[in-house]
């Protein structure tokens, strides 16, 4: 049985050697969490760097995600505690009126709430459908200057979805409008700052769904991430 060698002491780091090695690490974990660990986990930016690596979207959704599970779950106990009984419906009234001239009406005023819904670009410049399976979610965004206006609408096959109307970039974020179960949306986006902005849509559903947008305006390009 042999001993092993003992190291020369000559050749064993210094304290000032591992005081600096220790440091080197030490920034190099906090750089790591700044620029990639909370833009992409935690949608934390502060730097500007995750927005620029697309980490900063990462952590866009998986926080999206995040919220839409805790208000699933609160909804669903909340409809636990709370069942809604249901109502008797009162007898509707009889009408005087013969039903061909109730289904004209109808008609007209249907056709009218329409045309003022509509956005004012005839023309589409792009559209865009895809699918979403159960669970499933995607994000469209449009790269638009500051105070730049497009026109969109969009529509759901088969069911509905939960969407985030956003944007984001050169370290801004913002959120213009929510949705839960919805089946369609028209309207004009104008971006609050340049960068990209557009929609995110999630499959809440059980079965796949299918999802057409449109869209026209001031925009440079559209981009999807899945």
């Amino acid at each position: 049985m042999h001993n092993a060698n003992k190291p020369n002491l000559d050749e064993l780091p210094t304290s000032a050697q591992l005081g600096k090695s220790t440091m080197i690490a030490a920034v190099a974990a906090v750089a790591i969490l700044v620029t990639v660990v909370l833009p992409s986990e935690y949608n934390l930016d502060p730097t500007g760097i995750g927005g620029v690596l697309g980490l900063a979207e990462m952590g866009e959704i998986k926080t999206q995600l995040a919220e839409e599970a805790e208000a699933d779950r609160l909804l669903m106990e909340q409809e636990a505690a709370n069942p809604q009984p249901v109502a008797p419906q009162p007898p509707e009234p009889q009408s005087s009126l013969s039903p061909g001239v109730l289904d004209t009406i109808f008609g007209l005023f249907v056709g009218t709430a329409h045309a003022q819904e509509a956005p004012a670009a005839a023309v589409w410049t792009d559209e865009i459908t895809f699918t979403l399976d159960p669970g499933q979610g995607t994000e469209i965004k449009l790269v638009m200057q500051e105070g730049a206006v497009a026109q969109y609408e969009w529509a759901v096959a088969g069911g509905a979805v939960n969407f985030d109307t956003h944007g984001d970039g050169g370290g801004n974020a913002i959120s213009y409008e929510k949705g839960r179960a919805v089946e369609d949306d028209a309207g004009d986006l104008t971006a609050a700052f340049t960068g990209n902005h557009g929609w995110f849509w999630r499959n809440r559903g059980d079965a796949q769904v299918s999802v057409t947008l449109r869209v026209a305006g001031a925009y440079s390009e559209v981009k999807r991430v899945d």
